[in-house]
């Protein structure tokens, strides 16, 4: 009998499976969306989808209401999902609605009649510029492999130095990297590219990396990734996370150790010695200066203690 009723769901849910690669392939050649963007729109349309069905008995998500998205999303705040995460999966409905109705299987999007759930303002995370200058002037090391301790130095200059994103620096490869102009070219998101210029003390590391890579490690011809473990293979996420975990924690009790909080620091670092939020934003690869504008809140910070050590009444 439990058999049975599965043949029956799975043969129910064809037409959304079919539905649901076409949609993921649109997202992913034409809007040129992140593999990690991709993954995350099939695992909510995935959860929206097995919701429906075992509330409505529906497998066609052309049926679908606005007052069944509320529904949904009001199971989800009940299981303690943040707002949030409940909003990003608003924003994946509504993508995939939309492009129902471009391809002619809906006259209506639910979602216009959904509203988006309140969520409180995150500031980011950040690191104090001494600290960051202790971890990188005076780190605690960990490794006696010479090897792995000048890539992981270098790791940690070159989040700090540009700003990059943890999968654009996983992903970087060696021509990537013009040691002559000094400047890297990165594959952000949406495959964007921009050109991140470096200062010459992290030339100076690069060049001590990739003396040492070339004359110890062993990689194959056809493999050109700039970034490589002790066997030659490309580096991976979970990898270079644990580096920059490690290095922080010896400099921070912060709750957040990743590399993304270094690409916090270094937008707000740049700031506050000066730069303008157009140039951060071009540097960080933002596709509006909305995203930018988060890090002007330690500029404020800084202008207030400035102002009490400086105003007579303050």
């Amino acid at each position: 009998m439990l058999l049975l009723r599965s043949i029956i769901l799975l043969t129910r849910l064809i037409p959304f499976i079919i539905m649901l690669e076409q949609f993921l392939q649109y997202l992913q050649y034409e809007k040129r969306y992140s593999q990690h963007t991709v993954i995350s729109y099939r695992t909510d349309l995935c959860q929206f989808s097995e919701y429906l069905y075992t509330q409505y008995e529906i497998s066609d998500l052309s049926q679908t209401t606005h007052l069944m998205v509320r529904s949904w999303f009001v199971s989800l705040i009940e299981h303690k999902i943040s707002a949030r995460t409940v909003n990003r999966k608003k924003t994946t409905l509504k993508t995939y609605f939309k492009f129902l109705r471009k391809q002619g299987i809906l006259s209506e999007n639910p979602m216009t009649k959904v509203i988006t759930a309140k969520t409180s303002k995150r500031l980011p995370t950040f690191v104090e510029e001494d600290k960051m200058l202790e971890m990188l002037d005076h780190p605690i090391v960990k490794s006696k492999d010479e090897f792995t301790l000048v890539r992981d130095h270098l790791v940690l200059e070159m989040f700090y130095a540009t700003g990059i994103r943890l999968s654009e620096l996983v992903n970087l490869k060696e021509p990537d990297v013009n040691l002559y102009n000094s400047t890297i070219k990165v594959l952000g998101k949406r495959n964007k590219e921009r050109i991140i210029p470096f200062t010459n003390h992290l030339k100076i590391l690069i060049e001590q990396y990739l003396k040492i890579k070339h004359r110890e490690i062993e990689i194959n011809k056809d493999d050109n990734h700039f970034f490589v473990t002790a066997t030659g293979k490309k580096v991976y996420q979970k990898l270079i996370y644990r580096v920059v975990n490690y290095y922080l924690s010896t400099v921070t009790t912060k709750d957040k150790k990743s590399p993304h909080v270094l690409r916090h620091t270094f937008a707000t670092h740049m700031l506050n010695h000066g730069a303008d939020l157009n140039s951060i934003k071009e540097l960080l690869g933002h596709a509006n200066l909305a995203a930018t504008q988060i890090y002007t809140h330690n500029t404020i910070e800084k202008l207030k203690t400035v102002y009490k050590q400086s105003h007579p009444k303050a």
